[in-house]
């Protein structure tokens, strides 16, 4: 299966949302603007689009169901889908984590739907807790719902990064499992380098797909937000960045100047090319709030790429 190296992650387009009480969404979008965002992506060449039933409580997999249905069906191949299964809201309007066999066959007719398609190319399990088992049961699922051609590859979206190297200790379990799993979806990018020494090269050792996320720390690695930069209550970045923590960040991205000092690329041009210097990465999942964004994410795949020394300079800096 062939992907754009530039692939459009479409968390934004949700909107805000919630679920469980919990703020799981981007605020300050419309609808308007997200058709123009999808349009202009397929327009460029970027046909890898990844959206997940939970961003905006579905909204996101109703937005691209609607560009689908505008494509018609003879350019529906043209597209590959990835979206992702697995968080639920109770009764009791707890938020969970749910893996069953029922869930995610539930969570599959509920994404064809929305997506208005027969098959979903790539299909995770949304990042699951670090305790989770990538046992049989789901596996023989997942199987299941391939071989009646609903899905056509299967892995797992990685839990992120923290304390003591989640995502590479789960990402080793599920490899160590001996269970078919396709692709792993992580987070990578300039700040976020845990998968780099040891879970990257296992999968490029097994032919493990590689889908890196947050490729610009939620926008910071474009280089427009300052130390004194607040989100609005609405907005999930707000619960993720204390004033502490984008202070931190804004110190570290002040240092890359590396990136964009040649005046050919921009910071978040830079950032991008970054990820794709490693060739087991399959394609790199940018979001935008503005098609302009997105023409500029795709014009990376034009640019030279980072040099050897460029590399260098930014392992030093941060």
């Amino acid at each position: 299966m062939q992907v754009s190296e530039i692939g459009l992650g479409t968390w934004q387009i949700g909107g805000a949302a919630t679920i469980g009480g919990k703020l799981i969404g981007w605020s300050g979008m419309d609808d308007a603007t997200s058709k123009e965002i999808l349009k202009t992506a397929f327009d460029l060449g970027i046909n890898f689009f990844d959206t997940s039933d939970v961003y905006g409580r579905g909204h996101s997999e109703e937005l691209i169901g609607g560009f689908i249905s505008d494509l018609g069906p003879s350019r529906r191949q043209e597209l590959i889908l990835s979206s992702k299964v697995g968080n639920r809201e109770l009764e009791t309007g707890e938020w969970v984590k749910d893996f069953s066999p029922q869930w995610i066959r539930t969570g599959i007719e509920g994404s064809l739907k929305r997506l208005k398609t027969e098959v979903i190319d790539v299909y995770h399990l949304h990042s699951p807790s670090t305790d989770f088992d990538y046992g049989e049961e789901i596996v023989d699922t997942l199987e299941s719902i391939r071989k009646q051609g609903k899905i056509r590859f299967y892995g797992v979206s990685l839990t992120g990064p923290g304390k003591d190297e989640p995502s590479v200790q789960q990402g080793m379990a599920i490899l160590n499992s001996a269970r078919r799993c396709d692709f792993f979806q992580l987070v990578y990018n300039v700040l976020n380098r845990e998968v780099e020494a040891t879970l990257l090269p296992e999968c490029q050792r097994r032919d493990i797909g590689v889908i890196v996320r947050v490729p610009l720390e939620s926008g910071f690695l474009s280089g427009k937000y300052t130390k004194d930069t607040r989100f609005p209550d609405d907005d999930v970045r707000s619960q993720n960045y204390s004033p502490e923590k984008i202070k931190e960040v804004v110190e570290k991205v002040e240092r890359l100047s590396v990136l964009s000092r040649s005046g050919e690329r921009t910071l978040a041009q830079a950032a991008l090319q970054f990820c794709l210097a490693q060739s087991v990465v399959s394609t790199v999942i940018a979001g935008a709030r503005r098609p302009e964004q997105v023409v500029a994410n795709a014009q990376t795949s034009q640019l030279p790429p980072l040099t050897e020394d460029e590399l260098a300079e930014i392992h030093s800096a941060v």
